[in-house]
């Protein structure tokens, strides 16, 4: 593990593996390199590139600084990108695609960027997420109530209530309640993204970058449709489909995608 100090001072820390052209791996909510799918990932990835594989601040073996703002966790991969020689391509799962999206849009550094299921809402396919949601979220988290937090996340992102119950007291719980504090960063890098607004041309135009975004075979529709329509508005955006993948790819099948995209 190694670290590098971000521009408020925040300790960032990452793994590096393999050799050739930089590349980040962005973790979506609740993930790290301790838990989630970066490292098999990276692992694969690792035969062509060299791969970061960090923790967003506030989990894992980075810290944190409040207050907390989007502008912040773009600054913390442009550390990593000056640690990496100055340009490296971006790779964002989930919540982490939004963050590597909006990272290109912002960042010179940035080659190209690809992301694997950005939870945009913009039609009537799935209900946009309810008025108070942030709001809820904030104050479970500032009163320590980090169980009623995971469990309003689930919830709401359509997780079956037993599987919240079974997930309750298995050792991922205690997992999950180590960065439930971060919660309220995702939502805030989704903003309006999970409104049910359409999407903005405007908004990313200045990412002129080859964009992948990639989706599921077996993912909901309205996933399928925000995906495709993402490509669509970006100015250089493609858009594949892994079929038989839900949101929890397999690192088998996304890392061949991802090299094919970065590499040629």
């Amino acid at each position: 593990m190694k670290t590098v100090r971000s521009n408020d001072g925040t300790s960032i820390a990452f793994s590096r593996s393999g050799s050739g052209p930089a590349l980040i791996l962005v973790a979506g909510a609740l993930c790290y390199r301790g838990f989630g799918p970066t490292p098999s990932i990276g692992k694969l990835l690792a035969t062509r590139f060299s791969v970061i594989d960090y923790d967003r601040r506030g989990r894992g073996q980075s810290s944190d600084t409040a207050p907390y703002a989007l502008e912040r966790e773009i600054e913390d991969i442009n550390t990593l990108i000056q640690e990496a020689g100055g340009s490296a391509y971006l790779a964002g799962l989930s919540s982490g695609a939004a963050l590597a999206l909006e990272s290109a849009a912002r960042l010179k550094g940035v080659k190209k960027v690809a992301m694997y299921e950005a939870p945009f809402f913009f039609d009537d396919a799935r209900p946009p997420r309810p008025n108070n949601y942030v709001a809820q979220m904030a104050a479970l988290i500032s009163a320590d109530r980090r169980s009623d937090a995971l469990k309003l996340f689930m919830t709401t992102v359509g997780t079956p209530a037993i599987a919240v119950q079974v997930m309750r007291i298995t050792p991922i719980w205690p997992k999950l309640k180590r960065v439930a504090h971060t919660l309220p960063y995702d939502l805030s890098i989704l903003a309006d993204t999970r409104a049910g607004g359409p999407l903005s041309r405007e908004r990313w135009e200045s990412a002129q970058i080859p964009a992948l975004t990639a989706v599921g075979g077996k993912s909901p529709a309205w996933w399928q449709k925000a995906m495709k329509e993402l490509s669509e508005v970006l100015p250089n955006g493609r858009h594949v489909t892994l079929p038989g993948q839900t949101h929890m790819v397999k690192a088998s099948v996304l890392a061949p995608v991802l090299t094919e995209f970065f590499a040629n």
